[in-house]
């Protein structure tokens, strides 16, 4: 059977960098299936994302090329000639997700039911919390619950007994579905490029508790979420995905929020997925999405 593989490359913008990777592919008697790319005028860095199928050997009287580790072989010495960053996994590959939550459902509800409608390419391993309201919902869904409690005096306790939860369920991807719970620089430093978050796109102009009654008070005409990667700086990691709702003065506070909910949960599935396809490369602080 062919198999079918994403390859990501990062390395300083030159000339010949597709030729070279697409020639190895060609000469292992691959076929690409789908090509972004990208040169980065700001730090001269270039980009590339592949989708390649690899025959199989019999068929292709070729020696079998059936494993990273062997990809990773044949393209060494472009690697090494380019100065690339590499990256190689199974399109089937499915990401091991952890989603946490607080009290908020919508974020939660749309990525349990995409992924129960094969949208998503993750296996959600758990849904943990530190309130216990959710646990219903994810057990509808046919997941485990973890209510791992947080106060002030058990903080340090909870985020260690989230990072054993982690380890246990050989979790890959770190999802805050309106997780209401700040999670410490040194954690936030061991899980970088890993733990996705959303947010209303009001900030800094509304801080702190209920932002959509203060939007509202101020008359805005666009509601808007932000998801980005998790990093020490608080609502500040790279941006992965935005959108926008537009809204006028017949709007009262609910449908502000329900709006806003709606793209927070779009938003928020969008960038999981692009995670999950290996869609997204790191440019600096900055992010090259191929969607």
């Amino acid at each position: 059977m062919s198999r079918e593989w994403i390859l990501r490359i990062s390395c300083p913008d030159t000339t010949g960098i597709v030729h070279a990777v697409t020639g190895v592919l060609a000469g292992l008697g691959g076929n690409i299936t789908e090509s972004q790319q990208f040169s980065s005028p700001d730090s001269q860095q270039f980009f590339l994302r592949l989708q390649f199928l690899m025959p199989a050997a019999e068929a292709a009287d070729l020696e079998p090329v059936a494993e990273p580790a062997d990809l990773e072989a044949a393209l060494a010495e472009v690697a090494r000639r380019y100065r690339m960053s590499l990256s190689l996994q199974p399109v089937e590959k499915r990401t091991r997700t952890l989603v946490l939550v607080s009290t908020a459902a919508h974020c939660l509800n749309t990525l349990l039911f995409q992924h129960s409608a094969g949208q998503l390419p993750i296996d959600i391993v758990g849904v943990a919390g530190n309130h216990d309201s959710l646990r219903s919902l994810a057990q509808f869904h046919g997941h485990d619950f973890h209510h791992i409690p947080i106060t002030a005096t058990t903080k340090a306790a909870a985020e260690s007994a989230l990072s054993r939860l982690v380890e246990d369920l050989d979790v890959e991807l770190i999802v805050l579905a309106r997780y209401m719970q700040i999670l410490s620089p040194e954690l936030c430093a061991r899980l970088e490029g890993r733990v996705i978050n959303i947010h209303h796109s009001f900030l800094p102009s509304f801080k702190g508790a209920k932002p959509y009654h203060q939007a509202h008070a101020r008359g805005v005409k666009i509601i808007g979420a932000t998801a980005h990667y998790v990093t020490s700086d608080l609502d500040e990691g790279p941006i992965i995905e935005q959108d926008v709702a537009r809204v006028d003065h017949n709007r009262d506070i609910a449908d502000f929020i329900q709006r806003g909910q709606d793209v927070e949960a779009a938003v928020l599935a969008r960038a999981v997925r692009w995670h999950a396809e290996g869609r997204i490369l790191m440019d600096g602080h900055r992010t090259v999405v191929f969607n």
